[in-house]
């Protein structure tokens, strides 16, 4: 589906609105004011008590339920759609225009038209990449995820009725990423191009635009848990409860956990309390979908076929999996509730980490209380930009950073005015 000028057509009207949209986006430019933030902002709030009174139930209860997404995972994220949410915001992102000396005034205006290129690893993410566009006064290109289910163009065809102006704000494509040219024709139409995605979605959108054109890239990152021998079991029920929400598919979630060890020994007794947990947190979540643990059960196979050279010891059972490794490299897991264990020492934290750069985000700390202090210092060194408890990984709340920057700010220019 295609939404266009507040209207939806079929996929196969794509060429002939690519064309029409040059002009639509110039008529908008040319007005001296783009939408107000109060508009975005009512008009999310209205949406979000729609949806927490109950108004949509009988469109959202079934997509929840086919994607596996638990009602109150769900209504965490409407939460950010509240006017309380959006105008703490704003504040934090934003702050205040400074006047110096009573001579130069700084004004923010929007970088004008954002070409988002979302990615399909969270429900809702692409409409909620388009909303912070829209905080700060852009036009929104959206490109919908292989594989969505809907749910974005409902969003943001619900916030349109709800505020007819932001019609004119708001363009969604259902364009394969193999169709390169009506891509670089999106591209050319922006100022910045908003890419939620690894390092070849990065690279492959630089090589899509030219020079003029701006890349501002979120993910993927990698995240991890960090614990020492003494961790409560509640923080382990916490960090396994947080995997399983996940299966391991957000930037955010656990890939894997590193201990404050050197001893194998240590290793296999935290592996083999950690799998108790694990397994049984498992089993209270729907099963991994079935192709997924077909996947996993080939590299699981394989993993086992080669024990005798790599030394990796495997625990599988109840649809979940550890395997414990000597190397201390941070990696991906398998996913779907399959998570590597290695030994860490915290003074060689810093040493085996640093190279990762801005492949780094997410800490999970399943320690003693007086360790949370000692060890947030070395992994903020490291250039983590999220430090948190096991249970808390990819947890969401107004006002948080993406990747360590607020985007209201990339998003937006200062014109300083003399």
């Amino acid at each position: 589906m295609i939404l266009s000028q507040g209207n939806i057509y079929p996929n196969q009207d794509q060429e002939q609105l690519l064309q029409k949209l040059p002009q639509f986006l110039l008529e908008t430019l040319k007005k001296p004011n783009p939408i107000t933030v109060e508009k975005v902002i009512h008009a999310c709030d209205v949406l979000a008590n729609l949806v927490m009174n109950g108004e949509y139930d009988d469109i959202l209860k079934p997509l929840l339920m086919q994607l596996d997404i638990p009602e109150t995972t769900f209504l965490t994220m409407v939460k950010l759609f509240t006017k309380e949410a959006l105008t703490y915001k704003c504040q934090v992102e934003l702050g205040h225009e400074i006047t110096y000396r009573d001579q130069i005034q700084r004004k923010r205006y929007p970088l004008g038209v954002l070409f988002h290129i979302a990615a399909g690893n969270v429900d809702g993410l692409p409409a909620y990449s388009v909303l912070e566009g829209l905080l700060v006064g852009n036009i929104n290109l959206l490109k919908l995820p292989a594989g969505d289910q809907g749910l974005s163009i409902f969003i943001l065809h619900e916030l349109i009725r709800i505020e007819p102006e932001l019609a004119e704000y708001i363009y969604v494509f259902d364009v394969p990423s193999t169709e390169l040219e009506s891509l670089k024709q999106l591209a050319t139409l922006s100022d910045a191009v908003i890419v939620w995605g690894g390092d070849v979605a990065v690279q492959a959108a630089r090589d899509m635009v030219d020079v003029k054109t701006k890349i501002i890239a979120w993910g993927h990152k990698l995240s991890f848990a960090y614990a020492t021998l003494e961790a409560p079991d509640e923080e382990l029920v916490g960090l396994a409860t947080h995997i399983c929400e996940t299966n391991q598919l957000l930037c955010s979630s656990c890939q894997g956990i590193f201990i404050d060890t050197e001893s194998r020994d240590d290793q296999e007794r935290f592996a083999e309390r950690f799998f108790a947990i694990f397994k049984t947190v498992s089993q209270s979540f729907n099963p991994v979908p079935y192709d997924m643990r077909a996947k996993n059960a080939l590299y699981l196979y394989n993993e086992e076929l080669e024990q005798h050279q790599t030394n990796h010891k495997i625990y599988i059972d109840q649809g979940c999996s550890i395997i414990t490794k000597d190397d201390a490299e941070l990696e991906l897991s398998y996913l779907f509730r399959n998570v590597w264990i290695k030994r860490l020492p915290r003074h060689r934290i810093v040493e085996k980490l640093k190279h990762h750069k801005n492949h780094l985000q997410t800490v999970g700390l399943c320690v003693m209380e007086e360790d949370k202090k000692p060890l947030s210092d070395l992994f903020a060194q490291t250039g983590l930009v999220r430090i948190t408890s096991g249970r808390r990984m990819s947890r969401v709340f107004p006002g948080e950073a993406h990747d360590g920057t607020y985007p209201l700010r990339e998003y937006s220019r200062i014109v300083e005015i003399d």
